[in-house]
């Protein structure tokens, strides 16, 4: 019921947390004059395409005008900023898992996050935020802005494994039957397909890992205790996709450079066979146009055993030229 009211105002959800793993559902009209107990945050997820999210972070959210500024602008990257007060501004991507999306066309969530309140903005829905609501419904979701802030994080960064598993065995499939076939041609579409899309990903996972060390190491003091080993578990893991996506990159490399060098190699012996073989017929192309010219004083024209004559010399040519290449190696 909340939801369809809050989706009038660009409203996506809002959620009281409990501070014990759940979290109750508040409407749009309650926000105006809301008083938090001890132990309760908020979180609101906003439509920042939404006219009415505009208007109400600017005149209602008690937000700077530059945090609001940052928090709409049109194009960003993953990027921190600490704002005075112990606040944060965090721009996070994920894999894209929308229906009829390319998982690279990565999805972004910019939060607003502060020692009791947590704001994040999206332009297109994401699984990460599904996945805290049943949390909260199962009673085991996070329990303060702390914990909020870096599920948010782990769940976004969570999707991207299954897609870098995914294109290494694309890699793996390709290199398996180059190796169990040697006129195996890769598939090129493939494997340039794979390429683009693992830069994709790098490009914008490569500032978020650089995000989550400066988490790790700089806490705000309303972070929980143990916060910092979160932040670098999730920092090592990032780098591990990095890692990873680089490997992909590489071994892509590779595949096409074996399929390359296995063209030349082929367009190589072919040459060799030809050169070969225009190097024995070129005598004896010689000697027969040399005996076919339309002059007198050929010899053997009056013979009756001219013809075999000069067949015997040709065959004599090719005998010789045949054992010569083999003394110098050539064949």
């Amino acid at each position: 019921m909340y939801e369809e009211q809050n989706a009038q105002w660009g409203l996506v959800h809002a959620f009281v947390l409990d501070g014990q793993g759940g979290a109750r559902s508040i409407a749009r009209q309650e926000l105006d004059g809301l008083q938090l107990a001890d132990g309760e945050d908020l979180w609101l997820h906003w439509d920042r395409g939404h006219p009415q999210t505009h208007d109400w972070l600017r005149n209602s959210s008690g937000l700077s005008e530059f945090s609001c500024d940052l928090l709409l602008e049109e194009n960003t990257r993953p990027r921190l900023l600490a704002l005075p007060g112990d606040e944060l501004l965090l721009f996070l991507r994920g894999v894209n898992l929308n229906p009829g999306a390319e998982p690279e066309d990565m999805v972004s969530a910019r939060i607003f996050a502060s020692a009791r309140r947590v704001i994040s903005l999206r332009l297109r829905p994401l699984r990460a935020t599904d996945e805290l609501i049943e949390a909260f419904e199962h009673g085991n979701g996070p329990r303060n802005a702390s914990e909020l802030l870096f599920e948010l994080a782990d769940r976004m960064s969570g999707k991207i494994d299954a897609l870098v598993v995914e294109l290494s065995e694309q890699v793996d499939g390709e290199e398996e039957a180059l190796d169990a076939d040697e006129r195996y041609t890769p598939n090129h579409g493939l494997m340039l397909h794979v390429r683009r899309r693992a830069a994709a990903l790098r490009r914008f996972l490569a500032p978020q890992r650089d995000i989550y060390t400066q988490l790790s190491r700089n806490l705000v003091p309303w972070f929980s205790m143990d916060a910092g080993d979160y932040w670098n578990e999730l920092n090592n893991r990032l780098i591990r996709y990095l890692e990873e996506l680089e490997l992909i990159r590489e071994r892509v490399g590779l595949v096409l450079e074996s399929e390359n060098r296995r063209m030349t190699e082929r367009m190589n012996r072919t040459m060799y066979r030809f050169g070969a073989i225009t190097a024995i017929f070129l005598p004896m192309s010689f000697l027969t146009g040399l005996l076919g010219i339309n002059v007198g004083g050929i010899p053997g024209a009056q013979s009756p055993y001219g013809f075999l004559i000069a067949c015997l010399m040709v065959l004599g040519i090719a005998g010789g030229q045949w054992w010569l290449f083999r003394r110098l190696r050539w064949l």
